[in-house]
């Protein structure tokens, strides 16, 4: 039933099918009848289509009533545009300096928003009034208020722009639509929570979780990219409508708008995420014809006087007509160069063959012997040595095998040429002298061997290499046989070369059929445009023109690109009969054929379209013939083939003389395609494909048609299929590659019954098609280009012609694009790379990139994943132009293509993500469970505790901070507790006992006099790392104050490192700060005035020279539930939170860290921390003086100038124990580890700093750490240090908190850290599962040290705190003497955060306090023993909760995400994740040229969705050290997240996915 639109179709007619094609996009007039509308139509679709959209003129009536238009296509797409008119897309931005290729003026400036004109008025009034984000608070106060009486209107205005049924949109949509984007825009900020409320400081509650970031101190000891700007004005450091935020927005609108509904999803269980084969649609068309019959071409006429072998014909002709022309090349000016006569042709074969094979020897042995392979290396514009060479092969019986002329070592699939050439056995290349000369050579003036490549012998054919036969030798004039000819090349899909043999019997028959079929007669001329080395140019153009006798007259590549019209102009000279083009040139000659007038095409019989299977073939003889008709070309002269490396030529239009039927042409339905089934167009729908016919099949073939995929069943009628051909003149086989080649030259077609439909095998032709009408052969597409997209099939050419028709002209160039699919989970996802001009500017790119992808959408109903466009001449070239579709593939996978502008629209393409999760109820262990002893439905409850301390109780009475040291004055004055080292290694500083006793005195005499403080003052201590420190920690223990240490500002930094300061006295309510005379100049600065009001600061003494006087008497608390000090410090996501540390606590802390590492005053300890909160203040301030060791203290400052400083001091002391931060970690292995690399090669030069280091005598260092302990970090320490002598066991980790700062630590004693994998995916579901180490989806978690003694750890389900079961994922929940007891908060919300010190279990155990350590772990009871003989219960710790991002109702923690990111690319340095509005945002530091910036997006949306399920929504690409990281070396991601939307990442790109 395929109706077919035969012969002629008038003006009337084609205006009558454009106007109800465009009917329904084009708004009716008020009272004009619809009919009289459609001549009006015409002139208003203009007004439909896109601004700038260039309307097809309505040429001369008559111009072409013989043939169908085929600008349909090109109207079809502006309709489908015109839909989508109303669209706002987010532009990405970028930074200037990435804008190499672009000229200057067509940058956006940086201030302008994205917006297009339409929504500019209302967007620049927006801006005026929040334009400066330091106004003061009235306009802000105005914009909020604004907002909230506007957020019902916005809701419902953007929903009106989003009509489900996706109606045509009326005019007046417009404004209010882009009104509400405004409104959207504000709205963005003030939804986040309470942020027009005052900002609370360190109320802890999850609700403002936001509020409190902007205070953190930025510390990576180098200034930061940016500044927090008036954090109070707008309570989150952002600007009310900053250009990020709005982009965002149209991101979201766009987002929010009615998705094609997903095929069906699989996900049921909520614990295995199967992404599943997508259900076909049971509505999709099936094909409902009967079963194809296998289509007979005509009979080979048997001619008399036909040759039995080509190479007779050759010398019949070489004999008897000498003289006769055989082959003409041009050069570049289109000046015949020289023509080759059949006379030449035969006697300089000959004399090639007679050198090949008695000329060339190795050892004596001749180098070729009948039937080897010899490579052809022949420029494209000598097609006369090629054609001597290739004949001079066939003649010494060699098979000739010709190939590209390789231009560099690493041209684009050169190794797959290699890889071709070594599996033929390949030893010798023949060449001319010119091309060899210009190949690259090696030092030893030899060609080079190509990447890849055998090592080949190069000869070079020009005359005075070869030798003349003796008169007695003659060539072997064979009959035809099944030995090979000749080897043709050709690229698969997957970018591997593999050779198709051609036999002699095969060749001479193909030769024969074409013949018949272009009615060739002798001493015809005819116009090669084509690579004579293979397909169609070397049938036509070097095989069937000698068996005929014919003139060919050459026109090579290089003449094309100068002057398109040359073949036009030979034709013409040459009175040729027939041309062999491709599409290709046809189009070029109708760019350039304004410059001629006097030519004429009256003497072609045949124009051959070589690829007239293209979708695009169509157009461009439908072009070609509507300008050159008036030159004398008769429209029945195109003859389109269809052919294939494999088969050969497969169809072709036969010339009008030969009484053929007249033309077809087929409208196909787009959507019937892709479901494989052929529909004739309604007529009504956008998406048709156009196609004309190829003409018969070949004389003495026999054709069907079937299934592309599985069992070879024959199609039906109305079903489009592979052809396949059975014929004597196919190719045989693929060299080398038996088991391809079985498949594909071999396939035995079945009928439905599955009975063979004869015993002839066919080969399979790789052309998707079918047979239409009077047995014309239709094909619609290759199946290199398929492309199966949730099981409906795509063709990448038409995909490029639905792109070329969105205006191309302007933006990219036509030949340059290229479409291929990538599979990204489990589907195909469409990529679209496209060439740009260097002129369009960053909008209309942008601008014609979104249309692209909205007509592919709207015409293929298939979304693209991926579109991204290049700078011009930068794709990968294939060697006759055209792009190198393989290796861009390679290029994009590997993130070397270098776009300039990308556009990722995963969240339309990607339908086959697992279904949200719903948590399920009652499916935790609830109250109800029964627990029997300790079990826990059915496990052992998950609890943990260190050594018992309870029995080691000292029975006197308990001794404070303060007594000891002041004990330790007395009983041992002169023993060393503390010193100091500086950048160069040596001692700047040190402490006795009875030093550090004299000079606490002297700052609590200072603080009682000079401050007049009373007991119980809070006092802020801002020193740098040292010993200063820690005497004024105890000089306020002694005069009865609370010290709080407080990290000084970085004097390069005061914009981000001063405010924290200033928070944490006011926070502390400090009522003096101590310090150096250097930084309380600092603090009362100009420099510092401008970032804090600095007259508000406490009274400040400097402690530089205090006069010597002994203290009356030391304060002694009433009870050791006192406070004894404050320590505060900033959480990874922003909030300041200060907890208070009781005397009690303070000491049962150093009694544990001393139990656990064995210290003892006869003990040295090397610390490499931060002295400022948790473990690093206890370790660098407290232990010490508690057990009486030595401390060698290391500022991790002194490691930016000097990175060995740490280690070397470790070595030197002969350290056993040793403690640093992961920061300290990562400076050794990046700064240090590329020496001891050097040092494995014995180059000492590097080695100078780490030259004495030995680091034999550690036992234990320890990583102080609040997070999942980092395993890749510390392993590859422990790697690189091994060469100094680290043992592989002696690195761990420990494991601390807020509430509890000391949980775990390694310690001396116990088993070795155990290291368990658990599945990724089980974890997002909050579950514990484990696998084996390199299982799929596995991650490494590596115990953190051992539960300190005195302490108990248990883990609580978050949601009902019960107690879970051993390997359970739940909260850690702690108790221990050296807890914190409370957040010190200033607005008194006690009440909120009660629980995370004092909480109980709801069942079980309901007696004991716990603290909330607000970290997600489990605890797992081992094989190992304890010290104390029982079992080893090993605690793992997983990520913090405040960190995680709840998506799809799974729970993520950053970290994973950003390790997968971090792996998917060599230019990440860096990465953090955070999300906005549910949208997830990927931040990467780039560590590379610019270039890069943007092969990053692709790589990171794509391993975030195959690793994590996830769509990205943002990627950011900033420079290296943007991502704030904190002491500590955790990532700041909040206060990332707060620069970003506050536009002041100054990123370099930043990609909005759609």
């Amino acid at each position: 039933t395929l109706s077919h639109v035969m012969g002629d179709i008038t003006q009337k007619g084609y205006e009558k099918k454009r106007g109800k094609l465009l009917a329904p996009y084009i708004p009716q007039i008020q009272g004009v009848d619809p009919s009289l509308q459609i001549e009006h139509r015409i002139q208003t679709s203009s007004q439909v289509a896109p601004p700038g959209s260039k309307q097809n003129k309505p040429r001369v009536a008559n111009s072409r009533d013989e043939r169908f238009r085929s600008d349909l296509h090109t109207e079809a797409v502006q309709a489908a545009l015109a839909k989508y008119k109303e669209r706002k897309m987010p532009m990405p931005s970028k930074r200037r300096s990435v804008l190499v290729q672009s000229s200057v003026e067509a940058c956006t400036p940086p201030d302008t928003s994205s917006a297009s004109e339409d929504e500019g008025s209302l967007r620049r009034q927006g801006r005026i009034a929040s334009s400066s984000p330091y106004q003061a608070h009235p306009s802000v106060e105005h914009w909020f208020n604004r907002v909230i009486q506007g957020s019902s209107t916005s809701s419902s205005a953007s929903s009106t722009s989003s009509h489900p049924g996706g109606r045509p949109h009326h005019a007046t949509n417009a404004t209010s639509a882009s009104a509400a984007t405004v409104l959207a825009d504000l709205m963005a900020h003030t939804q986040l929570d309470n942020h027009s409320a005052p900002p609370d400081v360190t109320g802890l509650s999850e609700r403002s979780v936001h509020a409190e970031r902007p205070q953190v101190a930025s510390v990576r000891g180098l200034p930061r990219r940016y500044t927090h700007t008036s954090v109070m004005e707008t309570a989150d450091g952002v600007p009310v409508n900053s250009r990020v935020s709005s982009k965002i927005q149209q991101l979201l609108n766009t987002l929010k708008r009615p998705k094609r509904p997903p095929l069906q999803e699989f996900f049921v269980d909520d614990f295995e995420e199967l992404l599943d084969v997508q259900h076909p649609d049971p509505n999709q068309p099936k094909p409902e014809g009967g079963e194809m019959k296998p289509l007979n071409g005509e009979p080979l006429g048997v001619v008399t006087n036909w040759p039995p072998s080509l190479m007779a014909s050759l010398q019949r002709w070489g004999t008897t007509q000498p003289k006769s022309p055989c082959l003409t090349a041009l050069d570049n000016a289109g000046k015949p160069v020289y023509t080759l006569t059949y006379g030449k042709l035969w006697t300089r074969s000959q004399k090639l063959s007679y050198t090949l094979l008695n000329k060339l020897s190795t050892r004596n042995e001749p180098l070729l012997r009948p039937g080897d392979r010899v490579a052809l290396v022949f420029p494209n514009n000598d097609p006369v040595m090629f054609m001597v060479a290739f004949y001079g092969c066939l003649l010494a019986e060699l098979v000739p095998v010709p190939i590209e002329v390789p231009l560099t070592r690493k041209d684009a699939g050169s190794q797959q040429v290699g890889f071709l050439l070594g599996s033929c056995g390949v030893t010798l290349a023949l060449t001319t002298d010119a091309c060899q000369k210009g190949l690259p050579k090696a030092q030893t003036g030899e060609v080079v061997t190509f990447k890849g490549w055998p090592r080949l012998l190069w000869f070079v054919t020009d005359g005075k290499h070869v030798v003349k036969p003796p008169k007695d030798w003659h060539p072997p004039i064979r009959d035809t046989s099944n030995e090979i000819a000749y080897i043709e090349y050709k690229t698969s899909k997957e970018g591997s070369t593999m050779g198709i043999t051609v036999s002699h019997s095969a060749m001479l028959a193909h030769c024969h059929a074409l013949t018949q079929a272009c009615g060739y007669t002798e001493g015809e001329i005819i116009t090669n445009v084509l690579d004579f080395k293979r397909d169609a140019g070397l049938w036509h153009g070097v095989l069937t023109s000698v068996m005929n006798r014919m003139h060919v007259i050459s026109i090579p590549y290089s003449l094309m690109k100068v002057n398109p019209l040359s073949w036009i102009q030979k034709v013409h000279t040459y009175k040729a009969r027939v041309a062999v083009v491709k599409s290709r040139d046809m189009h070029w000659s109708l760019l350039a054929q304004r410059d001629q007038r006097d030519i004429s095409l009256s003497s072609l019989r045949m124009l051959i379209v070589a690829d007239g299977a293209n979708p695009w073939s169509i157009s461009s003889c439908d072009a070609f013939l509507n300008v050159f008709q008036a030159r004398g070309l008769r429209p029945e002269v195109i003859c389109p083939c269809a052919s294939s490396s494999e088969a050969m030529t497969v169809a072709i239009r036969r010339p009008p003389e030969m009484g053929v039927p007249p033309p077809g042409k087929a409208v196909l339905s787009m959507s019937g395609l892709s479901y494989g089934v052929i529909r004739v167009d309604t007529e009504e729908k956008l998406s048709v494909l156009t196609v004309q016919d190829v003409g018969q099949v070949m004389p003495g073939a026999l054709v069907c048609v079937i299934q592309v995929e599985g069992t070879p069943y024959l199609c039906r009628m109305d079903e489009v299929g592979e052809i396949c051909m059975s014929s004597s003149s196919t190719g045989i086989s693929y060299y080398g590659l038996p088991g391809m080649a079985k498949n594909v030259f071999e396939t035995i077609p079945v009928t439905s019954s599955g009975a063979p439909i004869g015993d002839r095998p066919f080969t399979r032709t790789s052309l998707l098609g079918f047979i239409g009408p009077d047995n014309l052969v239709f094909v619609v597409g290759k199946m290199d280009g398929l492309m199966v997209v949730s099981g409906r099939r795509h063709n990448a050419d038409d995909v490029v012609a639905t792109a070329l028709a969105v205006e191309p002209m302007k933006f990219v160039y036509r030949g340059r694009i290229a479409v291929f699919s990538v599979s990204v989970l489990h589907d195909e996802r469409i990529v679209v790379v496209a060439e740009q001009r260097p002129d369009g500017s960053e909008e209309d790119s942008f601008q014609w990139m979104s249309r692209v992808l909205q007509a592919i959408d709207s015409i293929h109903q298939v979304g693209v994943y991926c579109l991204a466009l290049v700078p011009a001449n930068t794709l990968p070239k294939a060697p006759l132009g055209g792009i190198h579709i393989t290796e861009t593939k390679q290029r994009f996978l590997e993130g070397a293509l270098h776009p300039c502008n990308v556009l990722m629209c995963p969240h339309t393409c990607v339908t086959n993500l697992p279904k949200p999760r719903q948590k399920q109820p009652g499916t935790e262990v609830g109250p109800a469970s029964m627990i029997v002893g300790n079990l826990v439905a059915g496990k052992r409850i998950a609890q943990a505790c260190g050594r018992d301390v309870s029995q080691l109780e000292d029975n006197d009475q308990f001794l404070y901070m303060q007594d000891v040291l002041q004990w330790r004055a007395q009983a041992t004055p002169d023993h060393p507790l503390f010193l100091l080292l500086n950048a160069k290694g040596t001692v700047a500083n040190t402490a006795s006992c009875v030093q550090l006793h004299k000079r606490a005195e002297r700052v609590a005499v200072a603080l009682m006099e000079r401050g007049r403080l009373n007991t119980g003052d809070h006092v802020a201590l801002v020193y740098p790392p040292g010993i200063d420190l820690i005497a004024t920690f105890y000089g306020c223990l002694y005069a009865g104050c609370v010290p709080v240490t407080v990290r000084p500002p970085h004097p390069q930094n005061l914009t981000t490192t001063l405010p924290t300061v200033k928070m944490i006295v006011e926070v502390s309510k400090s009522v003096c700060i101590l310090t150096t005379q250097a930084i309380m100049k600092l603090l009362k600065s100009k420099e510092a005035a401008a970032t804090v009001d600095i007259k508000t600061w406490p009274l400040v003494l400097d402690t530089d020279d205090l006069p010597r006087k002994r203290i009356p008497q030391i304060y002694k608390p009433p009870t050791p539930e006192m406070l004894a000090y404050l320590d505060f410090s900033v959480s990874t996501t922003g909030i300041l939170a200060g907890v208070k540390m009781s005397h009690a606590a303070t000491s049962a802390l150093c009694r544990s860290i001393k139990l656990q590492c064995e210290l003892y005053p006869s003990r040295q300890i090397t610390i490499c921390l931060d002295p400022y909160c948790g473990l690093g203040f206890a370790l660098w301030c407290l232990c010490s003086v508690y057990s009486g060791h030595k401390s060698i203290l290391v500022p991790p400052l002194e490691l930016e100038t000097n990175p060995s400083l740490w280690l070397s001091a470790v070595s030197q002391y002969k350290v056993r124990v040793t403690f640093c931060s992961y920061s300290v970690m990562e400076m050794c292995t990046k700064g240090l580890g590329s020496q001891t690399e050097a040092l494995r090669v014995c180059i000492v030069v590097c080695y100078i700093q780490l030259r004495n280091v030995n680091l034999s005598c550690v036992r234990t260092c320890m990583v102080v750490a609040e997070e999942r302990p980092r395993i890749t970090l510390t392993q590859s320490f422990s790697k690189i240090f091994k060469d100094l002598g680290l043992s592989s066991r002696a690195v761990s980790t420990t494991f601390g908190c807020r509430v509890n700062v000391a949980i775990c630590l390694q310690g001396t004693a116990g088993p070795d850290p155990t290291t368990v994998y658990l599945d990724m995916r089980a974890l997002r579901h909050d579950r514990v599962r484990l696998v084996e180490r390199g299982s799929p989806h596995s991650l490494p978690l590596m115990e953190s040290g051992k539960i300190l003694p005195g302490v108990k750890v248990i883990i609580a389900n978050t949601e009902t705190k019960g107690p879970l079961g051993d390997s359970h994922l739940g909260e850690i929940w702690v108790s221990s003497p050296h807890n914190a007891t409370g957040y010190y908060t200033v607005y008194g919300e006690e009440a909120l955060h009660a629980d995370h010190f004092s909480t109980r279990l709801s069942f079980g155990d309901t007696q004991t306090v716990w603290a909330r350590t607000g970290y997600l772990g489990f605890l797992r009871r081992t094989e190992l023993t304890d010290a104390s003989g029982e079992r080893h219960d090993a605690l793992y710790v997983v990520g913090s909760l405040d960190e995680t991002l709840e998506l799809r109702g799974m729970r993520y923690h950053p970290i994973d995400i950003e390790t997968s990111v971090i792996r998917s690319h060599k230019s990440i340095a860096e990465c953090a994740v955070f999300t906005w509005t549910n949208l997830l945002v990927v931040v990467v530091e780039l560590e590379g040229s610019e270039q890069e910036a943007l092969d990053l997006v692709a790589l990171v949306t794509n391993v975030v969705l195959e690793e994590h399920y996830l769509i990205v929504g943002v990627v950011v690409v900033v420079d290296p050290g943007v991502i704030p990281i904190n002491s500590r070396g955790e990532k700041q991601r909040m206060h990332l997240r707060d620069g970003f939307l506050a536009d002041q990442l100054d990123p370099i790109y930043v990609a909005y996915n759609m």
